[in-house]
């Protein structure tokens, strides 16, 4: 494909993909000319859909046909071998970006004594995240449905937890020089995020379910370390950019007593279609319209949100994530006890969250439990805004 785009919900890189997002026009074929701005990607697919395991959730076995993709971008002259790609989505170029700019001083070394260095589903090093993100994460279709499966997750949770786990890496105890190939490789996902954003792709990641979770921190992470100060607040930079995670959290008095609330498998407006997928937590489970919201509240947003939400306390991020209601809420989700809200959603709605995975205090990879409980209070919680109650938010941490 030449020029992908951001808008038009199809693609060109094979006729299997699901709900009619191929089309042969976006095709080409060689012998390809290009121009300066041109952005040329090539995709190798599967002979058989569904074998390949997804990353970061290998037992998920995604249905997408698309191996792996590369690409090849056209310049206008030689430019610094430190340059790094303009993003596939970059036509103008107005802008290039340099490693030798990264400001690797913001970066602290925590140390990692009795921290786990393990992932959900296995041992987790640099080099495997190094991996994660070696190659270009293509997201200009939305639910992941034309992802590339040996590049980049499919999964909004996955997205997150990746967000998370990388920039919580680059925030330990390692040399520079060992953490320098993670950081380049997160921060080329970030350009490239940002260049669907400036390409007006989509308005952003819309919150639904958990498929487009993890999209902002990559981007604020990339603008950060390149001093670029409106890729690091990229919803001050586009005020209407819909971003998922603040979507779906906001200031409300809880039903459990908190003050700070999930808004929602859609956001706090919900779909007109579907009178379940909006703000829910403010009435008493008896009342909820439906279990979407917190199924989903439960099995694949909060928990994968824990990372990303450290990470940018850690870097002192929160100003340039300009949602506070995201910080209070996962400080919610990782202190408040929810042993007796569980009971009381069995016994009126029949639902069942005791199981491990979906109880609050709780994440999805054991190295960000670990970071969590041993720096989150290091970084101290922020006082009281207006517009929102703190109460069930950020406390003393739980006793273990």
């Amino acid at each position: 494909m030449l020029n992908l785009t951001t808008n038009n919900g199809k693609t060109g890189f094979d006729s299997r993909l699901s709900s009619g997002r191929y089309s042969s026009a976006y095709d080409v074929y060689p012998p390809v000319k290009l121009k300066p701005g041109d952005a040329l990607i090539s995709s190798i697919s599967v002979e058989k859909p569904g074998v390949l395991p997804n990353m970061l959730r290998p037992s998920d076995h995604a249905a997408n046909p698309i191996q792996t993709a590369a690409v090849l971008t056209c310049m206008s002259g030689a430019v610094p071998a430190d340059t790094f790609r303009p993003s596939y989505c970059d036509r103008r170029r107005d802008r290039l970006y340099h490693a030798g700019d990264l400001q690797r001083g913001l970066l602290p070394r925590l140390p990692l004594d009795g921290i786990r260095m393990r992932y959900d589903s296995g041992p987790l090093s640099l080099a495997f995240m190094e991996r994660i993100f070696e190659r270009p994460w293509l997201d200009t279709i939305t639910y992941g449905f034309a992802a590339p499966m040996e590049n980049m997750p499919v999964y909004g949770r996955e997205f997150a937890r990746a967000a998370g786990i990388g920039s919580l890496l680059l925030c330990s105890d390692f040399t520079p020089e060992q953490k320098e190939k993670l950081l380049i490789n997160m921060v080329q996902v970030g350009i490239d995020l940002w260049g669907i954003v400036q390409a007006g792709g989509h308005a952003g990641w819309f919150a639904h379910g958990g498929h487009n979770s993890g999209r902002k921190w990559l981007i604020a992470f990339a603008g950060l370390m390149l001093g670029d100060a409106e890729m690091a607040a990229p919803s001050k930079t586009y005020p209407s950019l819909a971003l998922q995670e603040d979507m779906q959290t906001m200031y409300d008095k809880g039903w459990t007593g908190a003050g700070v609330v999930y808004a929602g498998h859609f956001g706090s407006k919900g779909h007109p279609d579907n009178p379940d997928w909006g703000s829910y937590e403010h009435l008493p489970p008896a009342e909820w319209p439906g279990d979407i919201g917190e199924s989903y509240r439960r099995c694949c947003t909060s928990l994968a949100w824990v990372g990303q939400a450290l990470a940018a306390r850690i870097l002192g991020a929160e100003d340039e994530w300009n949602h506070p209601a995201f910080f209070d809420y996962v400080d919610r989700w990782m202190t408040e006890d929810d042993s007796e809200a569980i009971q009381v959603i069995k016994q009126v709605r029949g639902r069942d969250y005791s199981a491990s995975w979906s109880r609050q205090r709780q994440t999805w990879d054991p190295f960000v439990q670990d970071m969590w409980d041993t720096y989150r209070w290091t970084y101290s919680p922020q006082p009281a805004r207006r517009g929102g109650d703190r109460r069930g938010a950020a406390g003393d941490p739980p006793r273990r």
